[in-house]
This record gives C-alpha cells, structure tokens and sequence, in this order.
C-alpha cells in the first residue's frame, strides 16, 4: 500500500495508475484526517508519493492550510520512504525563485530555479537521461533512456552526490532524479514515460518493501 498526497494540484489519477501497474495498490491522502487515519502503529502504509503539476507557493500554500506541513516533515525525517515527482521533487528543496522565493521542505539542500532561456520554457517533451550513481532506484535504466518532462523551473542542490541522473535543456544540466536515504524525488512524470517510467516505478515500490516501518502517527 502506497498513500499518494493529493494537493489538489496533482494528475492523481495517471500517477495511481502508474504506481497501480507497478504492483501498489494506492490511498489518497488529501488532508490531516485522512493522514491520521492511515498512519497509525498498524499501517499498511509503505511509502508516499507526492505529485505536483503547477506552481510551488501554491503548493506550498496547500500543504500549510491542509495541515499537512509538519506531519510530512516528521514522516520524512522518520526514514519513511518517500517519492517526490515533477513539483513534488522541487517541494523537497530549500527555497524557489518562483513566488518571490517561496520556503519549500528543505529536506533537501539547494534551491529552484528558473531556465535561463525564456524562449525555451518550459521544458516539455522527452528527453534522455544521463546516469551519474549506481542506485537501486535505478536498476534496469541504462544512460540515454527516454523520460517525459514538463516544467519551467529545475533544481540545484548544494550537494552533488544526491543527484542520480540527470538530462541537459537551455544549455543547463537538470537533475533528473535526486535521493538521499528513503527519501527520492523525479523531476520528470515516471507515469508518463513508458518502459522507463515504469520500471523506475516499479523499483520504487521494491524499495519501499524494504524500507523503515516506523510510527508515523501524528
């Protein structure tokens, strides 16, 4: 069982689906209720997703007025497994030029950024990707594998080492997929992205099966 965050700003329905032919059955959590209900000493919980498609203070905003700040912070800090995808990655870091420099997680050091090239934004389409770290996360994905990106704004963490692969768009190198401990983020939509995607999927519910199994009641 994998609970997937709903902000009311996700494709829930593609990511459930992605993660439902990966072998995870799914449960929304869509405020502190809900959380509550489905974290507690006998959880079937494994890992938690959160997808995102739109702007980063939003959702931000969301996370607060949801109740669902502090929780996700302490859920994250336990060593629960945990998969951040498209804005759900950039959530995972420090701080956004978006939103006049909009406070994220910061369970991950670095900040967002936007493309230097207007013209070229966003970056939307298929891309390959460039592995720079053996991970389990990345078994099965070979260098030049084809991934689905949409977004204007790309990660540049503080700490080259939580950065797995990555792709190159307006002359920049984008990371790709990030991780540190159970805690993992793709700026790209594995939902959306085929063979790939869904093998990266798949190793994450893997990985999840392994994971810490602590009591994240709130």
């Amino acid at each position: 069982m994998i609970a997937v965050l709903d902000l009311g700003i996700g494709n829930l329905s593609s990511v459930r689906a992605g993660l439902a032919r990966a072998g995870a059955e799914t449960v929304v959590l869509a405020n502190l209720h809900d959380w509550q209900m489905n974290f507690d000493p006998s959880s079937q919980v494994k890992a938690l997703v959160l997808p995102g498609v739109g702007a980063f203070g939003d959702a931000m905003f969301q996370l607060r007025s949801r109740q669902l700040l502090s929780p996700l912070k302490k859920l994250a800090a336990s060593g629960f497994p945990i998969l951040g995808i498209c804005l759900g990655m950039q959530l995972l870091f420090s701080t956004s030029e978006e939103h006049q420099g909009a406070i994220g997680l910061g369970l991950l050091p670095g900040k967002i950024v936007r493309f230097p090239s207007v013209d070229r934004v966003p970056h939307m389409g298929w891309n390959t990707l460039d592995v720079l770290r053996k991970h389990p996360l990345l078994n099965g994905i070979d260098p030049g594998d084809f991934v689905y990106f949409v977004h204007s704004y790309y990660a540049v963490p503080l700490e080259e080492e939580i950065v797995f692969a990555a792709t190159h768009y307006a002359g920049v190198q984008v990371p790709a997929i990030v991780g540190r401990g159970q805690l993992f983020g793709m700026q790209f939509h594995p939902e959306k992205s085929g063979r790939v995607g869904a093998k990266l999927l798949e190793n994450f519910v893997e990985l999840s099966e392994q994971g810490v199994r602590p009591n994240v009641r709130v």
